[in-house]
């Protein structure tokens, strides 16, 4: 499950993609099974390690860890000659899921051809992958598509028998998946027992329902031995649907070491510094000529936040993910980070004069970014519903995710290496463009969108982004046009 040039082999997938889409719980279809992919402790090492403190420090306290590790997925291994077999072969574990399959022959007395029906059989069922009726005829099975999950990540497969009998049972009678109509709509779809008993399977719908049962907490992507506490209502999941698995990543952009910046102009102006008490008194050392210049391209906060740690009281690392990055941007002088072919960074103020033109009137400055890592880690994940950062870059720490490993002492994390280009609006032209009236009005009209969302997520505390945001937003998507 890992890298491979040209071609992969089936089985196999790009490490990024173990980031952003089969991450530890996901499942997976192999050629001949159904999978989950593995807990962080069934990954082979291998991968190189990668260093990114600011976002190491963001996820320590997210998961009230006291240490980190980012990590790169397992790279691929070509198979080693028959003479070096004994070599380590990289990779993840996957485990079986689900358990439950059904026949791939259609089993039916009904002369309608809108009507199959196939059988249920459990993996215990089953001969070299092969289910032998009563007849010792081979039948081919597959997974099948449906299993039970809940809101806190955790799955299993669903008690077919005591779905169809609508309570616990003894009965035991061969079990049929019946299909009564050819669009495959969940409402034409019903779970018949041989005793007579028969259910629609549209009933397990839902988060209200009760038709699946309370959640036994199952982890299985951690092996055995790892259920937890639960008792959220089961929720009916097909396994190929886009709410299986929501990846809860963090996401920063490797910065200059503008703290390092920060500490050295303090340094040199300590003298005037030491006797600082608010920002006000900053402001005014800072008409100093000496303190002017060292000072250059720092804000007040900044450096304020600097002369406090240095007491003991608070520090820097408190901002955003996006507030850090935009100040760096915004902030920085004409040239920022280094240029050579290991550097993380490098941006340059594209002078005024190759850029001022009647239609970039509302600009105030264009960075080129020459050099660019963003360094994205995998933290956990959810179903149904996706937990995405917010418009800052920072995840909820009250999040229920669920978890990645039963101890997490490292997190996958992957590093992508581009370039890029910042514009910055004049405030004062995002505040004439707020006034007028047809955005004023399609503002209500999102507003109220959003509000319905709200009412629908009742434990969120997201607040409508507003219309600046949305208006940037959608501008950087028609840059990438």
């Amino acid at each position: 499950m890992s890298p491979k040039a040209g071609a992969r082999p089936h089985g196999q997938i790009r490490r990024s993609q173990l980031i952003t889409t089969f991450g530890p719980g996901a499942m997976l279809d192999l050629p001949n099974h159904s999978v989950l992919v593995g807990g962080l402790e069934d990954w082979s090492p291998g991968g190189e390690e990668i260093f990114e403190p600011r976002l190491i420090e963001k996820l320590t306290r997210l998961l009230s860890v006291p240490s980190l590790r980012l990590i790169a997925p397992p790279p691929d291994q070509e198979v080693p000659p028959p003479q070096t077999r004994t070599l380590t072969q990289t990779g993840i574990k996957v485990w079986q899921f689900p358990e439950w399959f059904i026949t791939q022959e259609v089993t039916s007395t009904d002369q309608d051809s809108a009507f199959r029906s196939r059988m249920l059989v459990h993996r215990s069922a089953l001969t070299r992958g092969k289910f032998i009726d009563p007849d010792k005829k081979k039948r081919a099975v597959v997974p099948v598509r449906f299993v039970r999950a809940c809101r806190a990540g955790h799955i299993g497969d669903i008690d077919w028998y005591a779905f169809v009998h609508s309570g616990e049972t003894n009965c035991r009678r061969r079990l049929w998946l019946d299909e009564r109509g050819t669009s495959g709509d969940i409402a034409e779809i019903f779970v018949r027992c041989d005793c007579g008993a028969i259910r629609n399977l549209s009933e397990a719908v839902g988060f209200d329902t009760r038709a699946l049962g309370h959640c036994d907490g199952q982890r299985p992507w951690l092996g055995s031995y790892t259920r937890e506490h639960c008792n959220e209502p089961n929720r009916l999941l097909i396994r190929t649907a886009s709410n299986a698995y929501f990846p809860q990543q963090m996401t920063v952009i490797s910065l200059p070491d503008r703290r390092e910046n920060i500490r050295q102009a303090v340094d040199v102006t300590w003298d005037f510094m030491e006797l600082v008490e608010n920002i006000e008194d900053l402001r005014h050392e800072r008409k100093r000529s000496k303190v002017k210049a060292a000072l250059d391209g720092l804000t007040d906060e900044e450096v304020f936040a600097e002369i406090q740690a240095r007491r003991g009281v608070g520090g820097i690392s408190d901002k955003s993910v996006k507030q850090a990055e935009l100040e760096t941007l915004v902030s920085s002088k004409e040239e920022l980070g280094n240029d050579h072919p290991d550097g993380v960074f490098f941006a340059r103020a594209l002078p005024r004069e190759r850029w001022d033109k009647p239609w970039m009137r509302n600009f105030e400055r264009v960075v080129l970014v020459h050099r660019l890592r963003e360094v994205m880690a995998l933290l956990g994940f959810t179903r149904f519903e996706a937990a995405a950062p917010d418009i800052e870059g920072e995840l909820d720490i009250e999040v229920r995710r669920a978890a990645l490993a039963r101890e997490v002492s490292w997190l996958p994390a992957v590093e992508n290496k581009g370039e890029g280009i910042f514009m910055q609006f004049k405030q004062e032209a995002i505040d004439a463009w707020i006034q007028r009236e047809n955005i004023k009005t399609r503002g209500k009209e999102l507003e109220a969108g959003f509000e319905r969302w709200r009412a629908e997520h009742h434990n969120s505390r997201r607040e409508f982004p507003g219309l600046p945001y949305m208006m940037l937003h959608s501008f950087s998507h028609l840059l990438r046009l």
